[in-house]
């Protein structure tokens, strides 16, 4: 009993669902922060613990630290992936849209704007910006001087804020824009379809080549969306369902094919119609969706 209650305490084991989002957020992978965890715990059962001052700001180090070596270890993975590379999803408890900053840092569309950065830029982006994490510790973490960690962090914020979502849309009319999604996805209603997009809405799929109908390339535009998307349904054997889901802190979508998995769906919106799809099919990356991750900072 007193071992177990001594593995409870363990700093490591007390943070780990904030180690676990320090990781996600830095790699866009669940797989890959689990991977960054288990090697940042071998380092942390090899310290001294009473030479740490603050065991929480020490593991985040170490975290930031293994997932900076881990994202330059993976680049060359993701520049031969075939087909468009997006963010593995999580199924995230409604909640974690309360911590408004968290969820806006957590969606894919958000992660797929820190896949442009540097691998350092996006450390340093998500310790400071996310975790608000002060300055000389991210220079530990990434072993740069806390004054090109500033220089990087101003950098990597004016890249993030030229290319992310620029209105900021209220959670119940992000919801209502899923819910008319997946009525029309549902019902087959071309018309509702076309209603809820945006003109000039784009398209990214993530197949990873092993869907077919998961487009490679992203589709622009509405009329193209509903065509190709039309075409690919009448490819179908079995019977598509699609429900509302809260994925990445954000409204998503749950598409099933003859109940079983087949996809996640996550948009972006303004004015009441969506700009942005993103569309998760690949199978090694819908692990995360059937049960709650617990996200925190």
């Amino acid at each position: 009993m007193e071992s177990a209650e001594t593995a409870a305490d363990d700093p490591f084991v007390v943070h780990r669902n904030l180690l676990f989002t320090v990781a996600y957020e830095i790699l866009g992978s669940a797989a890959d922060a689990e991977d960054v965890l288990q090697e940042s715990w071998l380092r942390w059962a090899a310290v001294d613990r009473d030479r740490v001052a603050t065991p929480k700001a020490y593991l985040v180090r170490i975290v930031s630290r293994q997932a900076l070596n881990h994202i330059r270890s993976v680049s060359r993975r993701r520049e031969d992936y075939v087909g468009e590379w997006l963010p593995e999803p999580l199924l995230t408890a409604p909640d974690v849209a309360d911590d408004v900053e968290l969820a806006d840092s957590l969606s894919i569309a958000m992660l797929t704007v820190l896949e442009t950065l540097s691998p350092a830029e996006r450390a340093v982006f998500v310790l400071r910006e996310v975790f608000d994490v002060p300055y000389d510790e991210i220079a530990d973490a990434v072993a740069k001087t806390p004054a090109a960690v500033r220089q990087i962090a101003h950098r990597a914020k004016d890249h993030v804020a030229a290319r992310r979502p620029r209105v900021t849309v209220v959670r119940s009319e992000h919801e209502r824009a899923v819910d008319r999604l997946v009525a029309a996805l549902n019902t087959g209603d071309i018309q509702g379809l076309m209603d809820v997009l945006a003109p000039d809405v784009v398209s990214v799929a993530d197949g990873g080549g092993k869907v077919r109908g998961a487009a490679r390339r992203p589709l622009i535009g509405a009329a193209t969306i509903v065509r190709y998307l039309a075409g690919s349904l009448a490819k179908v054997v079995g019977t598509i369902h699609a429900t509302a889901t809260t994925i990445n802190g954000q409204p998503g979508i749950r598409v099933e094919l003859d109940g079983q998995l087949a996809g996640i769906v996550t948009v972006t919106v303004e004015q009441g119609r969506i700009t942005r799809i993103y569309s998760v099919a690949n199978p090694d990356k819908l692990g995360r969706v059937d049960h709650e991750v617990t996200l925190e900072r």
